[in-house]
């Protein structure tokens, strides 16, 4: 009998493997998170290396998402966020970057509500960069950007801060100089994660000519826009200064001044003709924001001011404790950020931030995040979040004081 001889096994077959999407495959892993991942675990962790607070989100927040949660807004939401919200955020907005000559510089019309700020980020992103276009980024940054930008195929082009005796500094000149005719955006973020630099209004006036001369994006990163400590409820916005039908986006979220990092929730402010593209781009992302979270968010608009107001001077506190601890140390040079919630100092001796993190992490049990993260700019210096409890923030100065001496 003749036996008809098995079928290969999957095993013995020659196995060519499938493609990943160039861009997507050469993604570097964050430097943060290499830091981040040798914590996993220990005991006495201070993490003071991720951007948020040790505060929970407000109690009237979390009552109004599980409010909304049990009377059965569980469904598909609309694409561009709850009407309620939008209209909410516009009102918002408008109070604080209303001028006299721009009483309600937004309209709900323009204001798309997006899961998480990255997302609006990477929703920008797919609507506006092809393979091979540039984006001019202001650095040191959050390193999201770049990534952002090369799962596009798109080409980062950095333009450095210059830091002195006052704090950190951009050079108008270079910054334009570099914006080349491949260059389809310019992004902008103040106040700066990690610097807390901020861009004044004549420089953002003039950027924005720039930009409409060009007729280049212009991206702004507004996260951190209410963390501001010289008695100014908000930041200098380019909402105070752009004509509806600019060539803005500007990009925000719940996280930080409602302590809501966990709900991944955001807006952007777009003119009208984005609108629809980005109405094009959620569907096939997201398909819309979670409904509940969404009246969670809601009530952070019309009811948290007050613990915005609480955030902030928690931060003034952390801001100043730190300062006055790192700036005493010997190897450390540091200026009092203007704003944000970061301290961002220069280490003596340090050419390589990411040992330097693991190492301070393995002797003091303090997570710090590497400067080389941020891009040019950021090598050689150290990110610390001061939006912690005071008595946290002294327990780390503790710690790591003897290994900046």
């Amino acid at each position: 009998m003749t036996i008809a001889p098995s079928a290969p096994r999957v095993s013995d077959k020659i196995r060519v493997s499938a493609k990943i999407r160039g861009p997507i495959g050469d993604l570097e892993e964050s430097k943060i998170v290499e830091v981040w991942q040798l914590g996993f675990g220990r005991k006495n962790l201070i993490p003071l290396w991720v951007g948020e607070s040790d505060m929970a989100t407000p109690k009237v927040v979390r009552d109004a998402a599980t409010r909304a949660l049990e009377e059965g807004h569980t469904f598909y939401s609309h694409k561009r966020g709850e009407p309620k919200l939008r209209e909410a955020l516009a009102r918002y907005t408008n109070r604080l970057y209303a001028t006299p000559d721009r009483p309600e510089p937004v309209t709900v019309d323009r204001i798309m509500v997006t899961s998480a700020g990255m997302n609006g980020l990477m929703m920008v992103m797919e609507c506006l960069l092809d393979a091979g276009d540039e984006i001019v980024t202001v650095t040191p940054v959050w390193p999201n950007i770049f990534a952002a930008a090369r799962i596009m195929g798109a080409v980062p082009r950095p333009v450095a801060l210059a830091m002195d005796e006052h704090g950190w500094r951009l050079d108008l000149d270079r910054l334009f100089a570099a914006c080349g005719p491949r260059t389809r955006a310019l992004f902008v973020n103040s106040p700066g994660n990690p610097t807390g630099w901020v861009m004044s209004q004549d420089q953002q006036r003039r950027v924005l000519e720039f930009c409409r001369k060009r007729g280049i994006w212009l991206i702004a990163d507004e996260v951190y826009a209410r963390f501001m400590y010289d008695g100014r409820p908000a930041a200098p916005s380019f909402l105070s200064l752009a004509e509806p039908a600019d060539d803005l986006v500007v990009v925000n979220s719940f996280s930080k001044p409602w302590a809501m990092t966990g709900w991944r929730l955001g807006w952007l402010t777009v003119p009208q003709r984005l609108m629809d593209a980005l109405s094009k781009v959620v569907e096939f992302n997201t398909s819309g924001t979670t409904p509940f979270l969404q009246y969670g968010a809601l009530a952070a608009i019309e009811q948290g001011e007050d613990f915005v107001k609480q955030m902030v001077e928690r931060c003034r506190v952390g801001r100043e404790l730190v300062f006055q601890a790192l700036s005493a140390a010997p190897r450390v040079t540091m200026t009092r950020p203007e704003a944000a919630f970061y301290a961002f100092f220069k280490v003596d001796g340090v050419t390589d931030t990411v040992q330097f993190c693991k190492e301070l992490l393995l002797k003091t049990d303090v997570g710090l995040a590497p400067g080389a993260a941020f891009g040019p700019g950021g090598e050689g210096c150290v990110r610390l979040c001061f939006a912690n409890a005071p008595e946290l923030l002294s327990e780390a100065m503790r710690r790591i004081g003897p290994e900046l001496r």
